[in-house]
């Protein structure tokens, strides 16, 4: 996935090894799954699959598949899992770096079409390539992945750790000082803000912005960076895969659609805008209230 991971556990003696081993070993079965960067990979195989084929997908691929459509309907395509062609055309994909895209290029990659086109059996775990259409997970991916090492820990009987990968994290349980597992929400470098301390007991946080991959997150409703000037957005949910996909999607919705996004969902989110000479932050009624409390 292009990132790290790393676990804080209380582990019985003797046991990191073995519990590092089985994480890598889980974390490389995701990677075989659902990277666009391994040529091998189902997802890359998918993405160049003949139009009209249906193909089965394992477990954990279709977990995050059927999140991944459940929450591009909800947000009306500011999230969009087969938005691989725009990634890919503006320089940020497998193929690497390339000029800025021309208005008829980003048309044409829109015209070759979106989630809407996906097809998704949920009894069959089946999905149906239209045909050149591209999967792009890396906006719930990394969420499903942190979790996914949450649960390894949990069937392992291990039931107080903090997991991150890629920044995303989950907290399950308490510190081994009694403490829960408290984290700053992120901010983007030079804003000079109070911190914002949340306690991850049994959530999950995930953060998304221009800062952390260095650009502006794509708006695949338009087929350019999204307008909204949001630097920062950070979301609170039970699962880190969701909370990795709403933050993808408050990051290119503007302020009305943030809020009205927040207040429909229930989402515990903040997010930062640069002003002029200043920053701008929301904070959420939902995450409002969990600070309060």
């Amino acid at each position: 996935m292009g990132t790290g991971w790393r676990v804080l556990a209380v582990v019985p003696p003797g046991g990191a090894a073995s519990l590092q081993a089985a994480a890598e070993a889980r974390l490389a079965a995701l990677v075989a799954e659902m990277s666009h960067w391994e040529p091998a990979s189902l997802l890359s195989r998918f993405n160049v699959a003949a139009a009209g084929t249906w193909h089965a997908l394992p477990p954990d691929f279709a977990r995050v598949v059927d999140a991944a459509l459940r929450i591009a309907g909800a947000s009306d395509g500011a999230f969009d899992p087969a938005a691989g062609r725009l990634v890919n055309l503006w320089g940020f994909g497998p193929p690497g770096p390339r000029p800025t895209p021309d208005p008829a290029q980003i048309a044409a990659a829109l015209a070759a079409g979106s989630w809407r086109d996906l097809r998704w059996d949920d009894a069959a775990r089946r999905l149906r390539q239209p045909g050149g259409l591209r999967l792009d997970l890396s906006g719930i991916a990394k969420g499903h992945a942190a979790d996914a090492l949450a649960a390894l820990l949990r069937d392992r009987g291990i039931g107080h750790a903090l997991v991150e990968v890629g920044g995303e994290l989950v907290g399950m349980g308490m510190r081994p000082d009694g403490d829960p597992w408290w984290v700053d929400l992120e901010t983007p470098p030079g804003a000079v803000l109070p911190p914002l301390r949340v306690a991850l007991h049994g959530l999950a946080v995930a953060t998304s912005g221009d800062y952390v991959r260095g650009r502006h997150t794509l708006d695949p409703r338009t087929g350019r960076p999204a307008a909204s000037e949001v630097a920062c957005v950070s979301v609170l949910a039970d699962s880190a895969m969701i909370a990795d996909a709403w933050a993808t999607v408050l990051t290119v919705a503007d302020e009305a659609a943030c809020d009205i996004l927040c207040r429909r969902h229930g989402l515990a989110a903040r997010t930062l805008k640069r002003a002029r000479h200043e920053w701008l932050e929301y904070v959420s009624p939902a995450l409002r209230e969990m600070i309060q409390v």
